[in-house]
């Protein structure tokens, strides 16, 4: 670690579109490798679990899914803490490095068939390192991006990072629609599946490529030089009533909103489709393609205005608009595949990214001007993990799980519509009397634009 370190520290200082591209490339992989199992959840119910109970298994295999979100608030405080101690380019090296190696992995394991319960048990463990490290690994390419930025540019840099959860998303579907056309059905199911988390290994290495020319954030250098490093990051971040309120605002009041939007306008679209409306794995993965292509640059569109306009109105705005139209739209998308309308169906998952675009947008800039710069890292990872990760990773697994208990297909929505409510309350009425007062600029090393 220290020798990554010192490396970094004997590397020019790159321009700030470097910096952007190489934080990217690695989150995007990251987002990719992530996200991989999730595009494959239903499909991968009939390899690792047992095939008796097909209702049973789907409902398993999302939940396979979502233990991979679980870890990952335990890996923003593992990941966080030693990077407000250590720096922030080693540590989001060493989670590109844990992050390949577990996806890696997945793409060599016996399935069902052929090891019994041994391969479900391993794919959950695999999930689970993987969420640890993505639990390292966007908090410390946004806060990476944020302390490179123009102040006035803050938003439209940080920006990119939010767009790679998407494109890495995008990315993961599209080698996976790839390997199935190319290959076949039969082919694919039988060891296709597995090119895509093979394929990572070779995509990890050219990130890593990149990310070894980076020096180290220039804020994080002067706070080193200075001797002002946190000595517990954790204790310090959240020890103290300063702390915890901040803490406490940023999830209830912004990231829980925000994972519930983003899972619920991309992958319970993906599952709604293809698990309640019975659409073909084929048909419903192209119309989520194609709506993520229109749709995530928006992400940056957002993230720019909010550098001339503020990052809270777009926040709240985002999440009104997603309580009060998520009912429509998935009626709508459900009349839209029994007229075989898949136009509209994609322009139905577009208008979702709208609201992605608006809460997305601006987060990771609005994120970073909360907290100090001492401890940046590990405040801000924390609840964006369990906002995210928590909240928003078990959309789908809720979301199902309503709809598969109530008999109403649009039941699963109530979920991501009242967190939404939520946090649109919570920043509306919380933010005054949390933040009112404190020098933020001073606190967090960054001329404050938070509201």
């Amino acid at each position: 670690m220290q020798q990554l370190q010192e490396r970094g520290d004997s590397v020019r200082k790159p321009g700030i579109w470097t910096v952007v591209l190489a934080s990217s490339a690695g989150t995007v992989i990251e987002w990719y490798d992530f996200y991989l199992y999730g595009s494959l959840a239903i499909f991968f119910s009939t390899l690792f679990y047992p095939a008796n109970e097909p209702t049973a298994a789907v409902l398993i295999s999302v939940a396979t899914f979502a233990t991979g979100f679980l870890v990952r608030p335990l890996g923003a405080l593992l990941f966080g803490s030693i990077g407000d101690r250590v720096g922030r380019k080693s540590t989001f090296l060493m989670t590109l490095i844990l992050m390949g190696i577990a996806t890696a992995l997945v793409g060599v394991l016996p399935t069902f068939e052929t090891a019994g319960y041994f391969a479900p048990i391993a794919l959950v463990v695999l999930r689970l390192i993987q969420g640890l490290a993505i639990g390292g690994e966007y908090g410390g390419a946004a806060v990476y991006v944020a302390e490179h930025a123009p102040a006035n540019r803050r938003g439209f840099f940080t920006s990119f990072i939010q767009t790679t959860a998407t494109v890495g998303f995008f990315l993961a579907i599209v080698v996976v629609l790839t390997c199935r056309l190319s290959l076949g059905e039969e082919l694919f199911k039988q060891w296709g599946w597995r090119i895509p988390f093979l394929l990572s290994s070779v995509l990890i290495v050219l990130s890593l490529y990149l990310r070894l020319k980076l020096s180290e954030s220039p804020v994080f250098e002067e706070i080193r030089k200075g001797g002002k490093t946190a000595k517990s990051p954790i204790r310090e971040s959240f020890a103290t009533g300063h702390g915890v309120r901040y803490a406490a605002f940023a999830l209830f009041g912004a990231t829980a909103g925000l994972g519930c939007v983003w899972y619920t306008g991309q992958f319970y679209a993906l599952y709604f489709l293809q698990s309640v409306l019975k659409l073909d794995f084929l048909t419903a993965n192209i119309c989520l393609a194609a709506a993520l292509v229109i749709g995530t640059p928006l992400i940056v569109f957002f993230g720019a205005l909010s550098d001339r306009i503020g990052r809270r109105k777009l926040i709240v705005t985002g999440f009104i608009l997603a309580a009060a139209f998520y009912v429509p739209i998935y009626q709508g998308i459900a009349a839209a595949v029994a007229a075989q309308n898949f136009v509209l169906v994609t322009a139905l998952i577009v208008a979702q990214l709208v609201f992605v675009g608006l809460i997305y947008g601006p987060m990771a800039a609005f994120l970073v001007e909360l907290f100090p710069a001492k401890l940046r890292y590990t405040s801000l990872s924390l609840p964006y993990h369990i906002g995210t990760g928590v909240f928003g990773g078990f959309v789908p697994l809720i979301s199902l799980s309503l709809v598969a208990y109530t008999g109403n297909i649009y039941a699963g929505l109530a979920y991501p519509i009242a967190i939404a409510i939520m946090s649109a309350v919570v920043n509306v009425l919380w933010f005054p009397r949390a933040l009112a007062g404190e020098p933020e600029a001073a606190a967090t090393g960054l001329p404050a634009r938070a509201n």
